[in-house]
């Protein structure tokens, strides 16, 4: 009982640990070789990171193969980390780079398809589950009507919670073009929603 309770109690440990490492922090151990740092990140940043390249090529298979060739370029070039911005940030800056590599590579028409972009709260009743997926559903139909500048920008404002600046260096943009792109992609936005019955965006 003692041993399986000290078992518990360190793997306890080990998770509270991995929880309080910081990215920069992986980022160094990674840089040094260190494997299990590297799962550490990636567990923490793949499934926004798949996201955020879906929703720019479109199609789940390369969005998924994309997603590893990022973290091989990570763990590549854990050294070249300078701290100019949140690893997050910078993670992002190598997705948009191969997603638009490969839209550039494809030599057909993008095929519009409704991918599942969010997973549903499992404390969610059916009705609250119903309804979340609804307004999910929408939000992506609306998304969709937008310029691929202004899909861009909010998916990384409201989905990735990125700064002006973050955004901007992300894009490679100044910050005023990111503040003059939300202006009017939430403008656009904001009409799309209200023609589907959604009165507000969250801010």
């Amino acid at each position: 009982m003692q041993t399986a309770i000290a078992i518990t109690s360190a793997a306890g440990r080990g998770i509270l640990a991995a929880q309080a490492t910081s990215d920069e922090m992986l980022i160094e151990s990674i840089a040094s070789g260190e494997k299990s740092a590297m799962h550490i990140l990636y567990a923490r940043h793949h499934l926004r990171t798949y996201r955020f390249i879906l929703r720019i090529v479109r199609d789940a298979s390369i969005a998924e193969d994309l997603v590893s060739q990022v973290f091989l370029d990570v763990w590549r070039t854990a050294g070249q980390f300078e701290q100019r911005s949140q690893v997050s940030t910078w993670i992002l800056s190598i997705a948009r780079f191969k997603a638009l590599t490969a839209l550039r590579q494809r030599r057909f028409e993008d095929i519009d398809q409704d991918e599942v972009l969010q997973i549903a709260d499992g404390n969610d009743d059916p009705e609250a589950a119903f309804d979340r997926a609804r307004t999910s559903a929408v939000l992506r139909a609306c998304m969709s009507k937008l310029s691929a500048a202004h899909r861009e920008v909010i998916d990384l404002v409201y989905y990735h919670e990125k700064s002006v600046e973050e955004a901007g260096a992300i894009i490679g943009i100044p910050q005023a073009t990111v503040k003059t792109r939300m202006f009017y992609a939430r403008k656009a936005l904001a009409d799309l929603l209200r023609r589907e019955g959604i009165n507000s965006l969250a801010a």
